[in-house]
């Protein structure tokens, strides 16, 4: 997986902006991306990201970018874990609610939309697209806005303009490790030692 990739896909997470990204790749048949997995999280460790396979076939890999800290805040969110547990999830941690986001893609027939709460996306926005999608649109960018739309237009611009900005700077020959930003536990446990 190239670097443009992640850029292409990520710019908000790798820059402290949003909790996460879900994005495929294409695997070559039968392919392993285990190994480039735990590359990548060698270097986003101490940059206070992980990333995961969410759902893997032979041809393609749907990966999740998360900062853990950020998902922590939001599935810890009254709002959120009401959806999750309505859900069926158990709320222990944001990681066991990510092992059992990865069982529902696995198993379930349809796609699992409380997933925009794994994205950072606003619990009111999930619940209301999980109801009913085609009614009560605000706006759409990231996500279909429902309710606080003056907000989401500024996050969706944000987002874009780190987007713009990131893909910029790694054509001028940043790295992708220069370009993404520490935040988190990882920060806070620095400043300690």
């Amino acid at each position: 997986m190239s670097e443009q990739v992640l850029i292409d896909h990520c710019s908000p997470t790798l820059a402290g902006l949003k909790t996460a990204n879900m994005f495929p790749v294409s695997l070559e048949s039968g392919g392993d991306i285990g190994g480039e997995l735990r590359q990548l999280n060698r270097l986003f460790r101490e940059k206070g990201l992980c990333i995961v396979a969410l759902r893997k076939t032979e041809k393609s890999a749907l990966l999740y970018l998360y900062r853990p800290d950020y998902l922590d805040r939001d599935l810890g969110s009254p709002a959120a874990k009401e959806i999750l547990q309505e859900k069926g999830y158990c709320c222990r941690s944001s990681g066991s609610c990510i092992a059992q986001l990865i069982h529902h893609m696995a198993e379930d027939e349809e796609f699992p939309h409380e997933v925009g709460l794994f994205l950072g996306y606003p619990p009111e926005d999930v619940r209301h697209f999980m109801e009913n999608p085609w009614r009560g649109v605000k706006c759409t960018g990231c996500w279909k806005a429902y309710g606080n739309e003056e907000e989401a237009r500024k996050t969706f611009s944000k987002y874009r303009k780190c987007t713009d900005s990131y893909r910029r700077q790694l054509s001028r020959g940043r790295s992708l490790s220069q370009l993404t930003v520490r935040t988190g536990r990882f920060r806070d446990s620095e400043r300690r030692s």
